[in-house]
């Protein structure tokens, strides 16, 4: 079925796209980011389960593996800035394939390391391309989904996402012996190569060329193709119907009076969820091994169950969001979260059950915190400078996804004791739920232009 607003010689690009029936390019699109997505979010937690492996094969300890956890956080927060807006300039399937090439081949070179300096350095550097997956993945889904079906192919993708957490957590579960930290490295390299002519198979968003040049002659030729029935006259120019003229400041204009409170604000929210994140993330096997003796195998089987907290609280938040005041809600989970951190340091893992919900609640209320966190960011900017605005809190968390680490690697160091690492770890949750609080205020309870739901 045709679906096209011509009028004259310009074509609404944007009203083509929502207006097309859910179908196979639109499915394709989906299945081939959630698989890419997939394939990063193994890359980026794979590490965290089996770094005391990799620390005993490299012939140190645990605490020896701090610099290969910094790296690799600098390495993400240099992504978030600079890769995002390469996909801006030059395409999203580019650098997708960019990205999956470089850290695909770094990786597996990783799995002949032979000191903790050349992993850190080969870390580091792959941080800068699988950091940026994520959002130019997101943003070349997003242009490819007509609007009525855009959050929820978004919040599978996440999911997918999420499940590269867990492939890396049965993969320590189940095959750590046979196959050795090494494996893990091949296998985390080897596959995201094979997966780059998966790109073949879906079309460049539609979004990025009409932004780029409207008078683009290939527009036409990807819209007949998506519809052979549209009827698009020769010399046609394209535009985006639901996008306003863009700022003369660019990306600058998010720092003026309108909106400076509440990016210092959403900046701040990014820099405390996402530096929380990648503590826990990279050290958190290791405290339980290290202080509480728990194996690895067992810990990392503990996380796959934890796993189906944060997809469930991925889904319950998107479906939420619509029904409720969303500041209130993400400040719940927040404060939930920092109660459910606590209770792992205290609830010794030999309590195996109380010890499993402690990890899915926290699952359940930080991932689903993050996507709530992830969709503020995404309404509370205009069209002009949100891709920006997204990206940049992105970086600015990646900035603590630095910082936190290397707290978490100090704390190691000093042979803390578990209980005060987790209740340390649970105060910055409560900084967030704050944050949250002080922002639906400065917001008046508006999120992009519409009153937020009422409880």
């Amino acid at each position: 079925m045709a679906s096209t607003t011509a009028e004259g010689e310009r074509f609404d690009v944007a009203k083509f796209i929502d207006d097309r029936p859910i179908g196979t390019r639109e499915i394709a699109t989906l299945v081939i980011v959630s698989v890419v997505l997939f394939l990063d979010g193994f890359d980026m937690y794979f590490l965290g389960k089996i770094l005391p492996a990799i620390a005993e094969g490299l012939g140190g300890e645990s605490v020896d593996m701090r610099p290969v956890v910094t790296y690799q956080q600098i390495g993400m927060a240099i992504g978030a800035f600079l890769m995002p807006p390469l996909a801006d300039r030059i395409g999203r399937k580019p650098v997708l394939g960019l990205c999956l090439l470089v850290f695909g081949g770094l990786t597996l070179w990783a799995a002949w390391s032979t000191s903790f300096q050349m992993l850190a350095w080969l870390r580091g550097v792959s941080g800068i391309f699988f950091s940026a997956m994520l959002p130019i993945g997101l943003a070349l889904l997003s242009e490819s989904t007509p609007k009525r079906r855009r959050a929820l192919f978004m919040a599978i993708a996440l999911v997918c996402f999420s499940g590269g957490n867990l492939g890396s957590g049965i993969m320590t579960a189940s095959y750590l012996d046979e196959l050795g930290w090494q494996g893990f490295f091949i296998f985390g390299g080897v596959v995201p190569l094979a997966a780059l002519f998966l790109l073949l198979f879906i079309p460049e968003s539609l979004a990025f060329r009409v932004n780029r040049n409207g008078s683009d002659p290939r527009i036409a030729d990807q819209i007949r193709r998506l519809d052979p029935l549209a009827q698009v006259p020769v010399g046609t120019v394209f535009y985006m119907g639901d996008q306003a003229e863009v700022s003369k400041y660019g990306p600058l204009a998010m720092f003026g009076s309108r909106y400076r409170i509440q990016t210092i604000l959403l900046f701040s929210l990014c820099f405390f969820s996402l530096g929380n994140i990648a503590l826990l993330a990279n050290w958190l096997a290791t405290f339980m091994y290290e202080f509480a003796s728990l194996p690895l195998e067992t810990f990392a089987f503990y996380m796959i169950i934890g796993y189906f907290g944060g997809a469930s609280g991925t889904l319950v938040m998107g479906w939420l969001m619509d029904r409720m005041n969303p500041y209130w809600l993400i400040a719940a989970y927040f404060v939930v979260d920092a109660v459910a951190i606590f209770s792992i340091g205290f609830i010794p893992p030999q309590m195996a059950v109380a010890f499993v919900t402690a990890l899915v609640v926290w699952n359940f209320c930080q991932v689903g915190g993050q996507t709530g966190i992830n969709n503020l960011a995404t309404l509370s900017y205009p069209p002009e400078m949100r891709s920006s605005g997204i990206g940049w809190a992105g970086g600015f968390g990646r900035l603590g996804g630095i910082v936190f680490p290397v707290l978490g690697g100090m704390a190691l160091a000093a042979t803390m004791p578990l209980e005060m690492i987790l209740g340390l770890t649970a105060i910055p949750a409560l900084i967030i739920a704050a944050l949250v609080f002080a922002l639906g205020v400065v917001n008046g309870g508006v999120i992009g232009g519409r009153q937020a739901a009422k409880a």
